[in-house]
This record gives C-alpha cells, structure tokens and sequence, in this order.
C-alpha cells in the first residue's frame, strides 16, 4: 500500500496574541535581533502568559491524503485554513502534533510569497525552482511556458518589487503549478487575479490533479470545490467537523450559514474590515406590508440597512447568494441613478428597494461589505437570510420546481402550430 503524501497528526497550533508570528529570517536580521535590542529581548523572556492572551487557531487536526488525491479545505474567515496550509508548507512549525509531507511541495499561500523583491521576475523563477530542488535545466525546459502562462514576459527582467498583485500572482501560481511539485498546495489568493486567470488557473490545477499529483486547495468559492475535489474537509474554530465526499461537506458548510443569518449582527465577531463603521442590522421585507408577509418571485422587496454610524463618503454593497453558494446578484451605493434620494429621517440607516423580484422560488442569504474609499471596513457573511416563495413574473407564474437556475425574467414565445 503507499505511503500517504501527506500525515498530519494531531496538530495544534497556539499564537500569543499581540505578538507577530515569527518568520525565517537572514543571518543579518538574527545578528540585528540580537545586539541590536538585548533589553527587549530580557524583558520578553520574563514576561508570563496569563493564558487570556493564547489563541489556538489548530487544535488536533488529524487527516492523510493519498498520492494523487485533490481535498478542498473550507470553512468560515478565522477556522485556521490558512495556518493549516503554512504548517504543511513548512512556513510555520506546529504547536502540537505534526505533519509528514512526502514529495517536493509547490505553495502559492500570498500574493509574492517565496518571492524576493529585490530580484527579477526571471531570477525568482530559477530561485523558486532550486528551493524545489530542481536542476537548471528542468527548470529551463518549463520557462517558456511558465511566462507565457503569467503573461509576465515584457516585465521579465523588472523586479519583483515593481510588480503589481496581480502580476505577482499571475507568475507566482506559474511557478508553483509549471516547476513540477509533486505537490501542490494553493490558498484562496487566486481570489486576486481577474476572472480570466481564475478559470485558467483552475483549468490548470484540473491538469495538475489528473497527472496524479496530489493538490490541497483551499477557498471560498464553492463551485470550484465541487468541480476539482474529490474529497473535503470542513473546519470549524480550528478543529476538523466533518471530512468526506465534496457535496456533502460543501452542503454541511452552505447550511450552518442559515443559523449564522439568526444571530444579532451586533454580536458578530466572524467579520473583516477596520470596523470604523458597523452593519448593526439587516431587514428584508415587502414595502407597505407586515414583516411577516412573504417575498414572492415577481413581487416588490425592500432590503434595510442600519449602521452603527455614518461617514462621509461610506459605500455599501452586498450580494444575494443562493443555496449552492452562487453569487446571484450585487447591489452597490456608488452606481448611482436619478431615482436615488437622500432622507434624513432614515437615521443611520440606507434602504434598497427592488419594484419586481425576479428571483426564482427558493432560499437565499446576503453577504454585506462596507467600504469608505479603499479601506473596507465591514464584511459580514450571511449577514440576513430569507425565502421567496412562488410568483408571477410579466403574467406568467414561475413555480417552487424551476430545474436550473435563479433568475426569472419576463419573456414571451412565438411558437410555430401543427397543421
């Protein structure tokens, strides 16, 4: 029987909050470490944790993965996905537990990660390659490709540091996917790039899984999952809740995110963004209607927002998202129309209203994302939840049993007769 590529046995893995994770560094920073602050450091080594100030983001994650197999790691921002992966790329040591990789690894975990921003786009590739041990000419007989696959080459010779993310993510899953891993391991950084590099990115880690090698692949995107794994695993609060086929772990995940939509959004803590300015709430309802009156395919929907506060120049945006996690539609402040009014009696509150719901029958949550300028400063996930039962659309009723899809529009056939 073989080995599995990868082991891990109860690994655990424990921050001090406050402190900063600490990384491989050159000789020069050690020495600079040393001599350059020894007060600092005697300070450090006397201080005692209180054990309020420990944080497990891994606590005895135990799974293998044969040779060959693809496994989809998800779970909710802050489960430990992405500690998991470092630990396995040998960024970062375990606390607990341990893990045994067998076969040479290709990472892609951050936008530059492995990169050295001094060098060249060219001189990372053959640095990449000799880290992965990899002769010069086995790195050479993939160059070519390589950069044509990033469509990097007119900044070959351009440092690293000049690149933008998205250059820098375009030659970096190159490097990882192109210099032969044994095993490739990707984070959701692919996230970065455009909606065209995606789908080649994902068309190429479908190659890289069906010429035996073994890929771990995290991210939020639940179709990507279902289409490349064969097997997932669920982590929640950094420990592992559920491992087995794809849809089943995938449907597990879609469903807790309706118990999420249930709680105060006041109390929320599984949320991004510099918080400057909080969703404090989110209300779906029919304009001029009872709350408890029901959404209907073809009916009017009116969506509130209330905000801890109000700052100038504040965007909000949020997307209906369906069962199997698609992304269906996406409303935006800053796409602004004639209709758009301003009323103060709102409070800290914006209202989005909808005159016909064109969403098929079914159950949907809303992901809600503020932002002022650049900064973000709120995203909570399945910030509201709610049903649309059947309707009409342009007189024609579309049932609860539509086959596909979640978008209904108003249409009318021409239909040849028999004679």
């Amino acid at each position: 029987m073989n080995q599995p590529a990868i082991l891990a046995e109860n690994i655990g893995k424990q921050y001090k909050i406050g402190l900063r994770e600490k990384a491989n560094k050159t000789l020069v920073e050690s020495i600079a470490e040393v001599f350059g602050s020894p007060w600092q450091r005697l300070r450090t080594l006397g201080e005692k944790s209180t054990g309020d100030d420990l944080f497990w983001a891994l606590r005895d994650v135990s799974f293998e993965m044969q040779p060959g197999e693809v496994l989809g790691i998800i779970g909710r921002n802050g489960a430990g996905k992405s500690t998991l992966l470092k630990i396995l790329s040998r960024i970062t040591e375990p606390t607990t537990g341990r893990a045994i990789v067998r076969g040479r690894v290709g990472s892609l975990l951050e936008v530059g990660a492995g990169f050295h921003p001094e060098l060249t786009g060219r001189e990372n590739i053959y640095l990449n390659g000799a880290i992965l041990g990899m002769r010069k000419i086995e790195i050479d007989r993939e160059f070519d490709e390589m950069v044509a696959f990033a469509e990097t080459g007119k900044f070959l010779d351009t440092p690293i540091k000049r690149y933008s993310s998205g250059m820098r993510v375009r030659l970096g899953f190159a490097v990882a996917a192109h210099l032969d891993p044994e095993i490739l391991i990707v984070d959701e950084v692919l996230a970065v790039g455009d909606h065209a590099f995606q789908k080649k990115c994902l068309g190429k880690m479908d190659d890289v899984s069906k010429s035996g090698r073994t890929v771990l692949f995290v991210s939020h995107n639940m179709g990507s999952i279902r289409r490349l794994c064969s097997r997932a695993m669920l982590l929640t609060e950094g420990t592992v809740s559920l491992t087995g086929d794809t849809d089943t772990v995938v449907d597990t995940y879609l469903s807790g995110f309706e118990q999420y939509a249930t709680e105060n959004l006041s109390d929320r803590t599984d949320r991004g963004g510099v918080g400057k300015v909080r969703v404090t709430g989110v209300e779906v309802s029919v304009p001029g209607a009872s709350p408890e009156t029901a959404l209907t395919t073809g009916g009017p929907v009116r969506f509130l927002f209330r905000f801890d506060k109000l700052l100038r120049g504040m965007c909000c945006r949020f997307t209906i998202v369906d069962q199997q996690d698609y992304k269906v539609v996406h409303f935006n402040t800053s796409t602004t129309s004639s209709e758009d009014t301003a009323d103060a009696s709102l409070g800290n509150a914006y209202v989005c209203e909808v005159d016909q719901l064109t969403l098929a029958p079914g159950r949907y949550r809303m992901n809600v994302l503020i932002l002022t300028g650049p900064e973000l400063q709120d995203y909570v996930e399945a910030a509201a939840a709610f049903e649309v039962a059947p309707g009409t659309v342009g007189e024609r009723f579309i049932s609860g049993d539509t086959p596909a899809g979640a978008v209904c529009l108003a249409h009318r056939w021409t239909m040849g007769t028999v004679d």
